[in-house]
């Protein structure tokens, strides 16, 4: 910092301000977020910063401008984490970063990192886990990824911001140990692996004060704690006094106005802000923008390569798929032929809308994806289906009436506000209108009949949207399938069975719906998530044994939706806006609660299925000065090359504080397995990763700990032991302090 002091001594206090306030909505770069304010005469310049987690979220037309700025759509955060493969979501980081970089951009407003708490959160899709350590090291590697290709990454929503019913206001009433070792804990892990260069404090209160205003939160835990040095910026439009939030330890108010700014000053001129403090925080703006290509003289060659960000997203997607059932109906060989229902087959959703959106040059659905591998697609079912749609269902993204008006030269209208009303909520509308209430099960018993002599296969896909600003819905149509897609199911699992042939079911959703009601009736069920642009090919490569599902669940899979102990805290409709949400069951969140408790949900924590299968073997647990290192041994002896989660649990066996039955330590991915062949695998642990919050301190306690390896939470294959001969107790520096519990 004391390279830029002489030049915060140069600026006027308006200036100073200036910077810590941003310039609001990014004109430079179309549908990107925002950007800080530049002062031309010191040669600062302003830097840009864009959404989204699934990828650079910039429209990709702009008035006056011939070129086009396409990104890679991704899969989304839920279905990157599904993969269990930290280096797989590395590469995708990385080519991220390098659109964010080609395209101008400066930071990344990503990744998101709040807890799978509910499974009907709005921007579930945008998060990555319900589990601390599962969440935190995936933020890690998509943070090293993004900043490896010289452009920012911001670590969002810090802290609590798991629903988004009321997000702008409400009070989140969490305990101290909850708050630590569930939901800090994540963006902890990311901060020490990844340093990211921002952190975005989150809209809602946390036990009544605001995030963005929380000096225990941004001052006391975020830097004098974790010694984080990075910036700290706001959410758009969060929290409801700037001057507390410059007080509280935020750097950057964005997206920021004039009328800040006049507070701003006028709170200086009174002293309820020292000059200290601001130049404290502009020195901060200084860092970030001195660490921006832009200020080292970089220009955007405004091209990108989307082939090769193309393939590393089919990658990801192809691993982040899940096969829940499969009652030897997968997979098939083309050139089969498929009966392909559901109107998700042919409009799959790649994504989820909001800040999480992005514009591809073009989106594989699945009944593309599925012709292109070489399936026989009836002909007469697609026909239907694009038949029954309005024409907006298939030119429905916004991008189709910008080149309208942009082809128009429009006159005497600000080129800004069209950009805004097109990129902003033109789209939401579309997108929303491609997934209306589209009845599905207007086919006759005997049109079904028909279909199902003609056909070898039936695919149904369940198609879900979900977007910030509004949680999912928990009723039909929504969490529950609507009685038309029931409907659907029923008849079509009745007629394929009746002539020997199989039904699956492609689950294109946001997050978990209710599927025990159903599951019986069909043969097999992927999860393929919102799969981004390449879903369709994924799905092929899937269906077609071209590769071996690996993805696993990175949260429980709930039989019914108010079974999970924290919808006993959530308001019964979206629209009740409440002002506080209790956090009840504290840190039995997620399997913690189904593991300790018993509760038999749909599918567990880290579940997902095979088209091999792998014997665990040869478990060797070593404890070290500061860490636990697992040894074991993983073979394929199925009839498929395939990849395998390995997953490292520990129980507390003799502990005076409450725990969970167990907790996620470690996990890793063994590499693509050929029939017979073995890997030799290494799990390394951070001892602290085993410790609890006490209320005053961290503690891991003395005693047996049983080592648990599983395929996942309940599906545990190998166990052992060790022992600690006393207590390991650290402040919440982490420094190792004295302790003794008796």
């Amino acid at each position: 910092m004391n390279k830029y002091k002489d030049l915060v001594r140069s600026m006027s206090l308006r200036e100073k301000i200036s910077l810590i306030v941003g310039a609001g909505f990014s004109r430079s770069i179309t549908g990107a977020a925002g950007e800080t304010r530049s002062i031309e005469r010191l040669g600062i310049p302003g830097v840009v910063l864009a959404d989204g987690p699934a990828g650079l979220r910039i429209h990709p037309l702009r008035l006056g401008v011939k070129n086009e700025f396409y990104v890679t759509a991704f899969p989304n955060e839920i279905m990157l984490a599904s993969t269990w493969n930290t280096m797989l979501v590395e590469e995708v980081g990385r080519a991220i970063g390098e659109e964010v970089r080609d395209y101008g951009v400066d930071v990344l407003l990503a990744p998101g990192l709040n807890m799978h708490r509910i499974p009907i959160g709005g921007r579930i899709f945008e998060y990555f886990s319900e589990d601390p350590i599962l969440a935190g090291e995936m933020a890690s590697a998509y943070v090293n990824g993004v900043q490896s290709a010289g452009v920012g990454a911001t670590l969002k929503h810090f802290v609590a911001h798991e629903q988004e019913v009321n997000r702008l206001k409400v009070n989140i009433v969490v305990s101290e140990r909850a708050l630590r070792e569930i939901y800090l804990r994540p963006f902890e892990i990311a901060i020490k692996k990844s340093k990211p260069w921002a952190v975005m404090a989150a809209y809602n209160k946390l036990n009544g004060v605001y995030c963005t205003q929380n000096p225990w939160l941004l001052t006391k835990v975020l830097r004098e704690e974790w010694g984080y040095n990075g910036l700290v910026m706001t959410d758009w439009h969060a929290g409801d006094n700037p001057v507390e939030q410059i007080k509280a330890g935020v750097d950057l108010i964005m997206p920021g106005d004039d009328e800040i700014i006049e507070k701003l000053i006028e709170a200086v001129e009174k002293g309820e802000i020292t000059e200290d403090i601001v130049n404290e925080r502009v020195l901060r703006v200084l860092e970030l923008v001195e660490k921006s290509l832009k200020s080292k003289g970089f220009t955007a060659p405004n091209t990108t390569n989307l082939e090769k960000h193309a393939e590393t997203a089919l990658k990801a997607a192809i691993e982040g798929i899940v096969l829940l059932k499969n009652d030897n109906a997968l997979p098939v060989k083309p050139p089969a032929k498929i009966a392909l229902f559901g109107r998700g087959s042919y409009w799959t959703v790649k994504g989820g809308l909001g800040s999480g959106d992005s514009y591809p040059k073009y989106t594989i659905s699945i009944v593309d994806g599925l012709k292109e591998k070489g399936f026989q697609i009836d002909s007469e079912i697609e026909n239907i289906y694009r038949n029954t749609v309005h024409r907006w269902y298939e030119y429905g993204e916004s991008i189709w009436l910008y080149r309208k008006l942009r082809e128009k030269a429009l006159i005497n209208v600000d080129p800004w506000l069209i950009e805004l009303l097109t990129t902003h909520y033109v789209d939401t509308v579309f997108e929303y209108l491609r997934t209306m209430h589209i009845q599905e099960d207007f086919f006759t018993n005997e049109q079904l009949e028909e279909v199902a002599r003609r056909n070898d296969l039936a695919i149904i896909t369940i198609s879900r949207i979900s977007t910030e600003g509004f949680d999912r819905f928990p009723f039909k149509g929504d969490f529950y399938l609507r009685d038309d897609e029931l409907n659907l199911i029923k008849n079509i699992s009745s007629v394929f069975h009746k002539y020997n042939k199989k039904v699956v079911v492609l689950l294109n959703v946001p997050g978990p719906i209710e599927i025990v009601s159903w599951r019986d009736l069909v043969d097999a069920i992927l999860v393929i998530w919102l799969p981004g642009q390449e879903g369709g090919r994924a799905v092929a490569s899937i269906i077609a044994g071209d590769v071996s599902p690996s993805g696993k669940l990175p949260l429980t899979w709930p039989s019914n939706l108010y079974e999970n102990p924290a919808m006993r805290t959530y308001p019964k409709t979206p629209g009740e806006n409440p002002s506080e949400i209790v956090y009840l069951e504290d840190i039995y969140m997620g399997y913690r609660y189904y593991d300790t408790f018993s509760v038999k949900p749909a599918y567990e924590f880290g579940f997902g299925l095979s088209y091999t299968r792998f014997e665990y073997s040869d478990l060797d647990i070593q404890l070290g000065e500061d860490k636990i290192i697992v040894k074991l041994k993983v073979k394929n002896t199925g009839l498929y090359p395939g990849k395998e989660v390995v997953q490292v649990y520990f129980r507390a066996l003799n502990t005076r504080l409450n725990k969970p039955y167990q907790e996620l330590k470690g996990f890793t991915k063994t590499k693509l397995l050929n029939p017979g062949e073995v890997d030799d695998i290494v799990v390394e642990i951070p001892i602290t990763y085993l410790a609890s919050f006490n209320g005053a301190y961290w503690i891991i306690e003395k005693g047996p700990y049983e080592v648990r390896i599983g395929r996942s939470s309940r599906d545990i294959v190998l166990a052992g032991r060790i022992e600690l001969n006393r207590d390991y107790c650290y402040d919440t520096k982490w420094r190792e302090i004295n302790c003794s519990i008796e």
